[in-house]
Order: structure tokens, then C-alpha cells, then sequence
């Protein structure tokens, strides 16, 4: 494979970066790796990784500040890295970054737990609703509609029930 700077020759170095959460990989040659600082442990460290990877990054450069969490600290790279958020803060911080895979691992980003015992007979009938809405689009999905019926019938008599209780 050619080296992706100069493509003159064959490449030797193999370069791997993690940015927002993305694996990009490049192949330089000898003399570009060395020109880049990726000659030995111990190069030159003041190389542009701007001039290298521009067209690459789509304009994202290593001279731009992360984001990190004011709490403990993590970047988005940090917590992609490892897989792990380093604080409840994260979620905040990064909210905009981590939807995407929480949608993707979880099905969804709202939490249903339990209902207690001594929970009222309101927020039963909202659960029981919120179910059977969830139920009636898997009814429709899979074009059974004589079940898709019936539950748009309970619906509508769970939310009477609802209603005439007079809570909202």
C-alpha cells in the first residue's frame, strides 16, 4: 500500500486515532512518519497533525481544546476509549455525544423501573397506557390489526378511566 502523504512509496507506518469516538487509520512511509515525528519515541514533537490529517478529519485539528467534564475531568475520547463515563456529570456534559449510542445499546433513553405497590391508581392507568401504546405499534409494525384494534379500543378506556379520575 502507498503511503497516504506522499503517495510515492510503500508505506511502513501504521497510525491508528481515536477522534469523537471514530477509529481512523493512516499508512505513511518512512520519511513521512519521520517528517510527521512518528520517527522514533523520542522525534520531534512539534509536527502539525493539521497538515497531515486535514483532509482526513474533515478540518479537526488537535490544536482545538476538548470538552471535558467539570467534575472529574473525562473527554468524549476518554469515555470512547475506555467505553466506560467517568461521573454522572458526563451525561450532561456529553449528552449530545452519548444519545447515539445509549439509543443504539438501550432501545431507548428514558427509564421505566418498577411501579411500587402503594403507587396510586393514576399513575397505574399511565403505565398500562404507555404499554399498551408501545404494544398497538408493535401490533401495526407486524400488520396484526384485530390486535391492534383491541388495544386502540382498551387505550381509549384506560384514558377515560384516566380522565374521570381527574388526574392528568
Amino acid at each position: 500500500m502507498l503511503c497516504q502523504s506522499c503517495e510515492k512509496k510503500q508505506a511502513t507506518t501504521h497510525i491508528k486515532t481515536i477522534m469523537n469516538g471514530e477509529l481512523k487509520e493512516y499508512r505513511l512511509c518512512s520519511d513521512c512518519a519521520k517528517k510527521y515525528g512518528y520517527g522514533s519515541f523520542l522525534g520531534d514533537v512539534g509536527f502539525d497533525l493539521d497538515k497531515l490529517f486535514g483532509s482526513f478529519m474533515d478540518g479537526i485539528g488537535t490544536t482545538k481544546t476538548k470538552k471535558r467534564c467539570q467534575c472529574c475531568g473525562s473527554s468524549f475520547e476518554d469515555i470512547a476509549r475506555s467505553g466506560k463515563v467517568g461521573c454522572a456529570e458526563c451525561y450532561d456534559t456529553f449528552y449530545d455525544e452519548l444519545l447515539p449510542s445509549v439509543r443504539r445499546i438501550h432501545g431507548r433513553t428514558s427509564h421505566t423501573g418498577k411501579l411500587a405497590h402503594s403507587a396510586g391508581t393514576g399513575v397505574k392507568i399511565k403505565n398500562e397506557i404507555a404499554k399498551c401504546k408501545s404494544e398497538l405499534e408493535q401490533a401495526i409494525k407486524s400488520q396484526e390489526f384485530e390486535k391492534a384494534a383491541e388495544l386502540r379500543d382498551r387505550i381509549r378506556e384506560l384514558e377515560k378511566n384516566f380522565s374521570s379520575e381527574g388526574k392528568e
